[in-house]
């Protein structure tokens, strides 16, 4: 049911609670952040999609939902609760910019999109592995996609200046859109047609160059590989 991995926990005693790499896009966030911290953890994966993975969920996330941070200080849970608790213990890693603006307007576009974009996610799952075509366009979906859009233009041209990802470097920010990025790979959708004039594309590519990414994917890999055996 679980595969614990990632190594030693010398140092952190952190677990992080995940789904299946392939379809788990809130597991993704907190784990992009934990790795740009380069502090060493382990991975308890329960799959998804079985009978038994409620249940399973619940034995180490109050909630009943992945994913869960175990630490000393108890569990947390929720992506966007332990990627700010990992900014608050490590904070030199700069996971929030540290120049005021930015970081007010990284912790914006984070809360709206944890907060938001119901029918990209249920339109369009992630689906690391498959490649899928645009499904039917509704207005609530063009315009969650135009949002997105136009969030990654406004906050690459403000604030993006010092690299490739939304605010230069890799922040929170990255973490809680690079499952987007993902799906508009998955689904093919011409970014051009929803106002994108090349930035957000670019950052696509960006987020896919990502080493923790490539990490990431590889894993969805073995574990689709794996379930092919069952």
């Amino acid at each position: 049911m679980t595969t614990t991995e990632g190594g030693t926990m010398t140092g952190t005693g952190y677990t992080l609670v995940i789904g299946d790499k392939n379809y788990s896009s809130w597991s993704l966030r907190p784990w992009l952040s934990l790795k740009a911290c380069g502090v060493p953890f382990a991975e308890d994966r329960i799959r998804l999609r079985m009978p038994e993975s409620k249940a399973e969920i619940f034995k180490r996330s109050p909630s009943g939902k992945v994913p869960a941070l175990k630490t000393e200080l108890g569990v947390i849970y929720d992506s966007l609760a332990i990627v700010e608790y990992l900014a608050e213990q490590y904070p030199q890693v700069g996971l929030w910019p540290a120049d005021p603006a930015a970081r007010a307007a990284a912790r914006c576009v984070s809360a709206e999109m944890h907060a938001g974009f119901q029918a990209l996610r249920n339109d369009m799952p992630m689906d690391l592995i498959s490649r899928f075509p645009m499904p039917e366009l509704s207005e609530t979906l063009e315009n969650n996609i135009r949002r997105v859009v136009a969030i990654w233009m406004d906050t690459r041209a403000r604030f993006g200046q010092s690299g490739p990802l939304l605010f230069g470097g890799f922040t929170n920010a990255d973490a809680m859109y690079a499952p987007v990025a993902t799906r508009f790979r998955t689904y093919g959708v011409p970014l051009a047609d929803f106002g994108d004039d090349g930035t957000a594309a670019d950052y696509v590519d960006a987020i896919y160059a990502m080493p923790d990414m490539a990490d990431w994917l590889a894993g969805a890999e073995v574990e689709m590989r794996e379930r092919e055996l069952v």
